[in-house]
């Protein structure tokens, strides 16, 4: 494999200026021709894994060897020109680093990419590239998907192999990638799956109204027309509630627990570093991790029963088969340096629709679909366990649909 580094000409500030992890894909595979990124929390060997922060990159050795899924890539013929930004350590979702800076959206300029994949969206927004790998933990590939206007997938959890990848919280983490068209993600969703994708519609499709209602007045009333040309698509189609009781405060209890679990994780997994090397982070990951620290036993006993009731829940709803379908994110992409405070009610308001796949492991893609005051907004469909090539199958029928 070559590996001589191109010039990247990034004017979305969407790619790592500090590594030049490239990678020639190898001859005739059935990615030949594809170019890709990957955030810069998968291993390339003999390149220093950065995960949006200077310490841990000072910190930490060049990796010995290559993530099984950008190795994987590579010998299907794509070719890897670069790493991109992430929120530090993850540990975010609206994608803003202090330490290197903020990835432009072009699709939503002056506005948020959405994280902690925040590079990789940007980069196949603006065309830099074909395809991208992300994370998906708490909601870092679907929400930069929304908020890009892409593609994006959160898989079965423990589908792919996740070794060489940054643990932020291992119950939760999973690759994801973005992609502009259906069809692209599912040549990249075949390879990485090592399964075909078949085109296809599910047997019913539930609608989740209470999540729609979750959702801003305007985001949901711009996702209605194509939900509507969508249920035509399938032969069954029904409204229901997955909160079964308490609407909004149900489901922010469902964000809660997985938040509790989430960070006791990520407490887990990086605290000997934490205290051996005493970080700088910015103020927003700084306080995750230090509320993350008194994550009691008694709390992550509390938020296991309501993570078991949220999984019995949806395990009811999906007992027929078919796909739920949501918006993907409440809300459009914010502004770019909002305060702290400003950001809070977001951010809450997005984890109470991303919980439900981190939380039953089960996949979730997310379609772009409308726009809202100009801004994209995704819809999102979710399959039982390994449903996601029926997902990528459904995928490539909408987009057909629609632009018919």
């Amino acid at each position: 494999m070559t590996q001589t580094p191109p010039v990247i000409n990034d004017p979305l500030d969407a790619f790592c200026k500090d590594t030049q992890a490239y990678f020639e894909g190898v001859p005739g595979g059935p990615l030949s021709g594809l170019t890709f990124a990957a955030k810069d929390i998968f291993d390339v060997a003999g390149h220093v894994t950065g995960c949006g922060n200077p310490d841990w990159k000072a910190t930490h050795e060049p990796a010995r060897d290559t993530a099984w899924v950008v190795q994987t890539l590579v010998d299907a013929g794509a070719t890897m020109v670069g790493k991109t930004h992430t929120d530090e350590l993850t540990r975010g979702i609206l994608g803003e680093n202090p330490h290197y800076g903020t990835p432009i959206n072009p699709k939503a300029p002056g506005r948020v990419p959405g994280g902690s994949s925040s590079g990789s969206a940007a980069a196949v927004a603006g065309e830099l590239v074909d395809f991208a790998l992300g994370s998906d933990t708490g909601g870092s590939v679907r929400i930069p998907a929304s908020f890009c206007g892409l593609y994006g997938l959160r898989p079965t959890h423990g589908r792919i192999p996740v070794e060489g990848l940054l643990a932020q919280a291992p119950s939760y983490d999973t690759i994801g990638w973005f992609a502009r068209d259906a069809e692209t993600f599912a040549r990249v969703g075949s390879v990485i799956l090592q399964v075909p994708v078949p085109a296809g519609r599910p047997s019913k499709l539930m609608i989740a109204e209470d999540l729609f209602e979750a959702a801003e007045g305007a985001v949901a009333d711009a996702l209605r027309p194509s939900l509507e040309r969508i249920r035509a698509l399938v032969s069954g189609s029904s409204s229901v509630r997955l909160t079964t009781s308490g609407g909004t405060d149900q489901s922010t209890a469902w964000a809660e627990q997985q938040n509790t679990l989430q960070s006791r994780e990520a407490w887990v997994e990086l605290r000997d570093w934490i205290d051996e090397v005493n970080p700088r982070f910015s103020y927003q990951v700084g306080e995750r991790y230090h509320l993350a620290a008194n994550v009691t036993d008694a709390q992550v006993e509390e938020a296991a029963v309501v993570r078991d009731s949220v999984r019995a829940r949806l395990d009811e709803v999906f007992s027929d088969g078919g796909f739920v379908c949501l918006p993907t994110s409440p809300v459009a992409a914010p502004p770019r340096g909002q305060t702290l405070s400003d950001r809070r009610d977001g951010q809450s308001r997005i984890l109470r629709l991303t919980c439900m796949g981190g939380t039953t492991g089960r996949p979730q893609i997310t379609i772009p679909v409308a726009e809202v005051y100009g801004l994209p907004v995704g819809l999102s469909f979710m399959g039982n366990r390994g449903a996601d090539e029926a997902l990528m199958g459904f995928a490539i029928e909408i987009e057909k649909a629609l632009a018919g």
